[in-house]
């Protein structure tokens, strides 16, 4: 596994945190530790990573709900949950919050050095980069190129913009837009779904690529709308 591998671990207990690290790094991983939630957030939101390792109680929240939030917005990455929770309940609920594995305390750090592994091999097939017409959007660096130009989006433009890339050609309406791309955070009634796309258009310039649906939301596709 080449060092340009980078994994992210989220671990508040320092001993583990360290142990782990250091296992992960003698197998070639490029390991960004983080020993609460916020710092996973930013160390996520600077650059990409091949898979994410999380604990799942973290001071300031619990990770299944932090995972589960960044699915909603389409975010891919590959994550392994920690944990000392080992009912079946449990196991299941990590899963259907948008975790990919889940390995229960105590646990082999050589296994779950494996099973990283696994799960970077298994990014590393997930194509990355969504092509609509000659519209490129990376979602592992967060960048979008139209007609080969890098183009400057805010968060909020940039999942929106990533959403309707998944569904090309298909209808979605605001509200599926609000609940992936804001959380609970702003009111399904509300225009900010529209001034997002408004901004949006003005950015991705030449021909539509953003269509209304009347009565209903957005599509996103080349040629007329």
């Amino acid at each position: 596994m080449g060092r340009d591998v980078r994994v992210l671990l989220v671990e508040d207990e320092e001993d583990l945190r360290i142990a782990v690290a250091a296992e992960l790094g003698a197998a070639g991983f490029d390991v960004v530790l983080a020993a609460d939630l916020a710092t996973a957030d930013a160390a996520l939101r600077a650059g990409p990573f091949a898979c994410a390792v999380f604990d799942r109680m973290l001071p300031d929240g619990d990770a299944i709900d932090y995972v589960q939030r960044g699915r909603q917005r389409g975010w891919h990455t590959p994550v392994l949950f920690l944990t000392g929770r080992d009912s079946v309940a449990d196991r299941l609920a990590g899963f259907a919050h948008g975790g990919d594995d889940y390995l229960v305390k105590p646990f082999s750090v050589a296994e779950m050095t494996a099973r990283v592994h696994i799960l970077c091999r298994r990014a590393g097939a997930r194509p990355s980069i969504l092509r609509v017409a000659d519209l490129e959007v990376d979602c592992s660096r967060r960048a979008v190129r139209r007609g080969g130009v890098l183009l400057v989006l805010s968060d909020k433009e940039f999942a929106v913009l990533e959403y309707l890339a998944t569904r090309p050609g298909l209808a979605v309406t605001r509200t599926e837009l609000i609940e992936h791309c804001w959380d609970a955070e702003a009111d399904p009634m509300s225009n900010v779904v529209d001034a997002v796309v408004k901004r949006l258009r003005r950015k991705l310039r030449g021909p539509e690529l953003i269509h209304t649906v009347r009565g209903h939301g957005y599509r996103l596709a080349g040629g007329a709308g």
